[in-house]
C-alpha cells in the first residue's frame, strides 16, 4: 500500500508538469490575437478596439517570451498558486473551489443514478446469461454508449423538457435542474456499467468455487450474497475508476448543453477568452482528480478483493 501510494504521488507530479506544460503551449498555437480575446472577455466584444487590447497585453505583460511566462507559472505552482484569471483578475483556485463544487454535485447524482441502473441490471442479466433481459440490455446499452453525450441529452430535453413538460431545459437553482443533465451522463455510464456487471456475475456463477457453493447446499440467496456480490463489485469498482475520464468528458460537453455553472463550462469559456492560467488550473485540477481517484480505486479494491490476506 505504501509504494502504491508513492507511485500515486510521483504519477501526480508528472501529470503537473505534463498539464501545464502542454495545455500553455497548445494555447500559444491557437489562432487570433490573445490580447484582443481577453480584453473581449473582460469588456465585451463591442467594447473592445485596438487601444483597449494595447493596455490588455501591456497591463498581462504578453509580450514577454513563452519560456518567461511558462517558467513564472511554475514558481506559482509551487507555492500552490497558479496565479490569477486574466479575464475577472481573481484567484483562479478561488473560480475552480466554487465551479468544482458544481461539477461535484452534478458527477455524484450521475453516478449514484448510474449505479442505481446499471449494475444491478448487468447482476440480474449475468444470472441468466443469453436470455431476454440479457440480449435486449446489449441492445440498449449498444446504442447509449454510440451515442454522443450532446445527442443523448438533446433527445432527453425533446422527451422530458419540450414534450412532457416535466423538467426544466437548462439552467440552475433548483433540485430538478440537476436531473436532466445527471441522467445524461448516467446513461453512459450505465449502459457499461452493466456490461461489466454482467460479465463479471457470470464468471463468478461459472466458477468451480460457486458451483461447489451450491453442491454444499447453500441456497441461491445466500450464495450470491455470501461469495457472489463480494466479486463481482471489484471490477464494477475498477471500471468506475477508468470511467472518470468518460464522466470528465461528458462534464465539459453536459454543462455547457444545459448551462450548468461548473467546472466544465468554465473551461470552455476559459478556452474562448485565452484565459492560460484559468485553463491550467482547471486542467490541472482534473488531472490530479484522476489520480486521487484511482487511488482510492485501488485501496478500494484491495479491501473488497476476497482473495487479499488479513493477518
Amino acid at each position: 500500500m505504501i509504494r502504491l501510494l508513492g507511485f500515486r504521488l510521483l504519477q501526480a507530479g508528472l501529470v503537473a508538469l505534463l498539464v501545464g506544460g502542454l495545455t500553455f503551449v497548445l494555447m500559444r498555437m491557437l489562432p487570433g490575437d490573445v490580447a484582443y480575446r481577453i480584453a473581449a472577455g473582460r469588456y465585451g466584444y463591442d467594447r473592445v478596439d485596438a487601444a483597449a487590447a494595447q493596455a490588455v497585453q501591456q497591463e498581462l505583460g504578453l509580450d514577454r517570451p513563452a519560456w518567461q511566462a511558462l517558467a513564472d507559472w511554475f514558481m506559482q505552482l509551487l507555492r500552490f498558486n497558479p496565479g490569477n484569471s486574466l479575464v475577472s483578475g481573481e484567484p483562479v483556485m478561488g473560480e475552480i473551489a466554487h465551479q468544482l463544487g458544481q461539477t461535484m454535485h452534478l458527477a455524484a447524482v450521475a453516478l449514484l443514478l448510474s449505479l442505481l441502473m446499471g449494475p444491478p441490471l448487468g447482476i440480474i442479466a449475468g444470472l441468466s446469461p443469453g436470455g431476454k433481459l440479457d440480449r435486449l440490455l446489449l441492445a440498449i446499452s449498444t446504442t447509449l454508449r454510440a451515442l454522443p453525450h450532446f445527442v443523448l441529452g438533446l433527445i432527453l430535453v425533446l422527451i422530458f423538457a419540450l414534450g412532457l413538460g416535466l423538467l426544466p431545459a437548462a439552467g440552475y437553482g433548483d433540485a430538478e435542474h440537476v436531473l436532466l443533465p445527471a441522467l445524461t451522463l448516467a446513461l453512459g455510464l450505465a449502459a457499461v456499467s452493466s456490461r461489466v456487471a454482467r460479465n463479471a456475475m457470470r464468471q463468478v456463477t461459472e466458477s468451480q468455487w460457486y458451483s461447489f457453493g451450491r453442491t454444499k447446499g447453500l441456497k441461491p440467496g445466500t450464495l450470491f450474497w455470501r461469495h457472489g456480490l463480494r466479486n463481482v463489485s471489484v471490477p464494477v469498482v475498477t471500471y468506475l475508476s477508468v470511467q472518470f475520464i468518460y464522466l470528465v468528458e461528458g462534464v465539459i460537453v453536459v454543462e455547457t448543453l444545459f448551462a450548468w455553472p461548473g467546472i466544465g463550462h468554465a473551461l470552455v469559456h476559459a478556452i474562448f477568452h485565452r484565459d492560460v492560467p484559468m485553463i491550467q488550473g482547471t486542467a490541472l485540477i482534473m488531472g490530479l482528480m484522476f489520480v486521487l481517484l484511482n487511488a482510492l480505486s485501488d485501496g478500494l479494491c484491495y479491501l473488497l478483493d476476497p482473495r487479499r490476506k488479513t493477518v
